[in-house]
Order: C-alpha cells, then structure tokens, then sequence
C-alpha cells in the first residue's frame, strides 16, 4: 500500500496555492503537474492543471482543481508547530497575507485553507504539571490570535507568585 496524503479541493488555483506552500517550508517542491485531458463540467478547460502533486518539508500532498463545489471550511486544518516565536510569527505573517487571521493561532489563508500556526512550545506549557499554571497558559492562549508565549509565561508565573 502506498502512503496516505491529503488532497485538497480547489477550484482552479492549486498549482498556484502549491507553489505559494512549496515556498514557504524547507525541504518542499512540486513533484507532478497533471491536466485535464478531457471536457469537464466544471470551470477547468482541457489543458488547465487537474492535479499537483508537492511535498511540505518532504510529506506529499495533493492539489486538485475540481472547481468550485467544494469550498475549505475549518473541518480541516494543517498544523504547523514552529521552532520558536520568531519562525511562528513569520509563517503565520506569510500564510494570511490575503488572507484572516482567527483564534488560538488559526488562520485561513488566501485560498481559504485552514492553518494552526504556533510555537511548539506551546504544548508543553499548557500541559504544565502544576494544573493552575495549565490552566493560565490555556486561558491565556484562547485569547490570543497571535500566540504569543511571552504572554503565556506572564500569565503562568502570576499564578505562581500570586
């Protein structure tokens, strides 16, 4: 059995969404560009992109052009836990330009998929042994569109020392 991948529903830009991702990860590039060989009912005309396969940081994907029935909602995101602040904020900042911004570090990007951006570091401090500063890092964090750890440390050590 081959590996498992996603493939995401575009109407007619997924060669361009792709190229955007590839951009943006290391270790990404476009492996397949196939195209409509037949008359379809949807917007896509004999010739134009059907499918792009492409790898983020080496794990395959699939962008298919199947028109316009079939929009992104939040049922599905991809998460991206970053390395530091730094490398979250700029990934974050590069994946909604045109696009929105939406809580806890989601965001929908301009082609309308889903994202959760944040630092890694994330996990560990809202899963902190001592519960009350779990849960100051939660509540911290669910008010946040950006995630901002600082913040999130602030609140932890207020409960610490309070």
């Amino acid at each position: 059995m081959h590996p498992v991948f996603p493939c995401l529903w575009f109407n007619t830009d997924g060669e361009e969404a792709a190229t955007f991702y590839t951009s943006l990860f290391p270790n990404s590039r476009i492996t397949k560009v196939t195209r409509y060989t037949v008359p379809t009912p949807s917007p896509n005309e004999v010739g134009s992109v059907l499918t792009v396969d492409f790898e983020l940081d080496g794990k395959h994907y699939q962008a298919l052009n199947g028109g316009p029935d079939f929009p992104f909602t939040e049922a599905i995101s991809l998460c991206v836990p970053c390395d530091s602040q730094e490398e979250s904020d700029q990934l974050r900042e590069s994946l909604s330009e045109g696009g929105e911004g939406g809580p806890c570090g989601w965001l929908k990007d301009r082609f309308g998929l889903s994202w959760q951006v944040y630092p890694a570091e994330l996990d560990d401090l809202c899963n902190d042994p001592d519960p009350a500063r779990a849960a100051a890092a939660t509540t911290a964090m669910l008010q946040q569109t950006r995630i901002d750890l600082a913040e999130i440390r602030a609140a932890m050590d207020a409960v610490s020392t309070g």
